[in-house]
């Protein structure tokens, strides 16, 4: 039996190694004494659009970086939240991301928002997420609505997988060599869209990829939600009738087999294919072969022998 001193000592023992080996770190987003930073989802069109958490995180915390502060204020003031804002856009993410992070390092708790949707989906705060990891600062998400899964969902297209590639380039070059290199996805492609360019997208997408079964959905959540539905051709002549208006999200299903038979029953021969593929979408061969293939229906073995002795009868002959 111990006596009275014996176990005031073992107890001071036991509390002594308590405090040494209690070294599993804080969770530093419910810690006071760090700062942390929250990516608010916020609604793409309807305000009520908006998870119970996201409305307390944008009470508790000490300011709200935004795209638009006009924009985001009509949301605070729909739900009486009253806190600072501060722009943070594509234009001053440069020098304002380092703002926040001294910010951030002092205590601060700041959320970062978009004027729709989740933050850096298409939208600027990639700078400030990776200062604030090298800086051993918290990122939280504060997951919320999304227009690209809003989309999808009600598009009618695959969704077991799906490729999203945000904007593509607004010259038409360009974006006529970003869709050649799409050519080879098998998978439902996600994109974003102007009302003032989507029918040349469009009219570029069935030019490039075939007449593929398409969706564009227009102004998700919002009061003229719409969405149009088939063949590219189809949404081609639909935006000649009507030009659609408003945030647009353009999904483009799978090419569809007997297209791809198509394709394998091109006059072009294969050489001439992966040449092409290799100058106008910039492609390397090996890409250019796969995706050429592909196309033809061939694996990438087969479709280099097929070239090799495509070769070698021209030699002969």
């Amino acid at each position: 039996m111990l006596s009275a001193s014996g176990a005031h000592e073992t107890r001071a023992r036991l509390v002594s190694m308590a405090a040494q080996t209690s070294s599993k770190p804080v969770n530093a987003a419910n810690s006071p004494a760090v700062g942390c930073l929250y990516l608010v989802g916020t609604p793409i069109g309807n305000l009520e659009d908006i998870t119970l958490r996201a409305l307390r995180i944008l009470k508790e915390v000490d300011q709200i970086a935004c795209e638009d502060t006009r924009h985001t204020q009509k949301l605070l003031t729909h739900y009486d939240i009253h806190k600072p804002l501060v722009s943070y856009h594509e234009h001053n993410e440069l020098t304002r991301a380092p703002e926040l992070v001294v910010a951030l390092e002092r205590g601060a708790k700041i959320a970062l928002v978009s004027d729709a949707g989740m933050p850096l989906v298409s939208d600027p705060g990639h700078r400030l997420v990776t200062l604030c990891l090298r800086h051993h600062i918290p990122v939280v998400p504060i997951p919320g609505p999304s227009a690209l899964l809003a989309s999808l969902s009600a598009s009618g297209l695959p969704s077991e997988e799906f490729l999203f590639v945000g904007f593509l380039p607004a010259r038409t070059g360009e974006r006529r060599r970003a869709l050649e290199r799409l050519r080879i996805e098998d998978r439902t492609i996600i994109l974003y869209e102007a009302p003032h360019r989507v029918a040349e997208c469009v009219a570029d997408a069935r030019e490039v990829l075939g007449n593929r079964s398409a969706c564009i959905a227009r102004e998700v959540t919002k009061m003229h939600e719409e969405f149009r539905r088939g063949k590219l051709s189809e949404l081609a002549t639909s935006l000649e009738e009507r030009p659609a208006r408003g945030e647009i999200t353009l999904l483009i299903g799978p090419e569809a087999p007997a297209d791809a038979r198509t394709q394998a029953n091109s006059t072009q021969s294969l050489a001439d294919r992966v040449e092409e593929l290799i100058r106008q979408a910039k492609l390397d061969r090996k890409e250019a072969l796969k995706l050429a293939a592909k196309e033809r229906g061939l694996t990438r073995h087969d479709a280099y022998a097929q070239i090799v002795d495509a070769k070698a009868n021209q030699k002969e002959t």
